[in-house]
């Protein structure tokens, strides 16, 4: 690993520098800049995780000190549904195996969906308020002058991992139905038009074509700035982009994609904004698979001018 004396000082010196973005906004604490983790990076109690499909992405370059967390060990093929949370007891294992225990706060990156989904796996274990997002990834990191090396951390020590499992926030496709004419539910979809409307033709007849009846739409890529860019928006225009999908203040969200990756920025964006969210992981093509309702071609929710959850 490269030698944090030589590191450290090189990414402060760069991060005093003007950035190419301006700072990000004041982060809540499941939110960090890239500012933030360079003057905390080597902190003891911080366990930067690399979160990716393959090995080699973490290999081509990743933070100092950062450790690899493939994604499949947080999310696996269950009964034919291609992203699904796995036991308790195996994550407990995989995440000590990287250095998470008691008393140390986590910090994930890697693109919005995998680091996001990671977070979410650790909220889902009720260690949330331990582990926070790198805002804009390794993208934003590099951009703003911090490094990268090729060279692995030594193995961690491993310590005791205490969970308080919260998988009352996992939601079937039973309860969804349940409630598809509850107003105090804000039913939100994170996939693109043409899969929210119809048009893909269900991924050309490999699933049913539309969305849930009643759910609003509001695209994952609607919450970042830009796909060169993928720090969140400000908070007030993700407020806003939340009402206008129907999730206002007060309202119950519950949030689902095609299979459970895209929601996962959609889940974590409701919980950055302190609301109350349910995740449904098995998502539309567990949807889809149970030959439930389905709703096609409404418009988008970037369409509408309701703001309240009326006229969709």
């Amino acid at each position: 690993m490269t030698s944090p004396i030589a590191v450290l000082p090189l990414a402060l010196a760069v991060f005093g520098a003007p950035a190419r973005y301006p700072p990000s906004q004041p982060s809540p604490d499941i939110l960090v800049s890239a500012e933030w983790l360079a003057a905390h990076l080597f902190d003891e109690e911080i366990v930067v995780l690399h979160v990716a499909h393959q090995r080699r992405e973490y290999e081509r370059g990743h933070i100092p000190g950062a450790r690899f967390l493939l994604y499949r060990t947080i999310a696996h093929e269950v009964d034919g549904l291609a992203v699904e949370l796995p036991p308790p007891a195996h994550l407990v294992t995989a995440l000590s195996a990287l250095g998470v225990q008691d008393g140390r706060r986590v910090v994930l990156y890697g693109e919005p969906m995998s680091a996001m989904r990671a977070w979410l796996t650790l909220d889902l274990l009720g260690l949330g308020d331990r582990a926070a997002v790198l805002d804009g990834g390794l993208g934003t990191w590099m951009r703003s002058g911090g490094t990268v090396t090729n060279e692995e951390p030594p193995a961690p020590k491993v310590g005791p991992l205490t969970i308080k499992p919260a998988l009352w926030r996992l939601v079937s496709a039973e309860w969804v139905r349940e409630r598809l004419a509850d107003t105090a539910v804000a039913l939100m979809d994170a996939r693109p038009d043409d899969e929210f409307t119809g048009e893909d033709g269900g991924h050309g007849g490999a699933h049913l074509a539309g969305h849930i009846p009643g759910a609003r739409q509001l695209h994952w890529r609607d919450l970042v700035r830009s796909e060169q860019d993928e720090r969140l928006l400000p908070a007030d225009q993700l407020r806003e982009r939340f009402a206008r999908a129907g999730a206002v203040p007060g309202r119950l969200v519950a949030v689902y994609c095609m299979i459970g990756m895209r929601a996962s920025v959609s889940y974590f964006v409701a919980r950055l904004l302190e609301r109350d969210v349910r995740f449904y992981d098995g998502s539309w093509q567990d949807w889809s698979n149970r030959h439930l309702p389905v709703e096609p071609g409404r418009a988008p929710y970037r369409q509408t001018q309701d703001h309240q959850g009326g006229t969709r």
